[in-house]
């Protein structure tokens, strides 16, 4: 498969994941109370916690699969070193450090070993945002120091 190829498949396999992913965030609270029946007390007990962090980590992730759908679009427009991206990534450096607080939060209600695995992921996710914002900041100013050149 080509790089055009890669990415319209990228393009369209966030695309499902957006959608799909408003679907399951709009079914939570009926998929939440299914899951506490046939998967462990702790759901029952701590119901209205599990469906907070749920509900926000959900909205966390839906607002970086937005902005990783708008920055492919200026892949395939081939025009990616924009302010845009730099701000996309920095709002889904804090969407991450918010999932790992959130998830920080359900570990003293339900702690599971896939919890610390989840906030370790989204913590360095966080970070890796940040510091890839500050690399394409300093690209734009060298693309456009560049522009100026010419």
């Amino acid at each position: 498969m080509n790089k055009k190829g890669i990415v319209i498949f990228t393009k369209y396999l966030l695309d499902v994941m957006f959608f799909s992913g408003i679907l399951v965030e709009a079914s939570l609270p009926v998929t939440l109370k299914l899951a506490g029946q046939y998967y462990s007390r702790d759901f029952e007990e701590h119901y209205i916690l599990m469906l907070a962090v749920f509900l926000i980590s959900g909205i966390c992730g839906l607002a970086i699969v937005f902005q990783l759908r708008r920055m492919v679009r200026t892949v395939i427009s081939q025009d990616c070193f924009v302010d845009n991206n730099t701000k996309s990534l920095r709002l889904m450096g804090k969407a991450a450090f918010i999932i790992a607080a959130a998830f920080i939060v359900k570990v003293f209600a339900v702690p599971t070993p896939a919890t610390f695995v989840i906030i370790l992921t989204f913590f360095i996710a966080g970070l890796f945002s940040h510091v890839l914002s500050l690399v394409f900041a300093e690209a734009i100013r060298y693309k456009e120091e560049n522009d100026l050149t010419i």
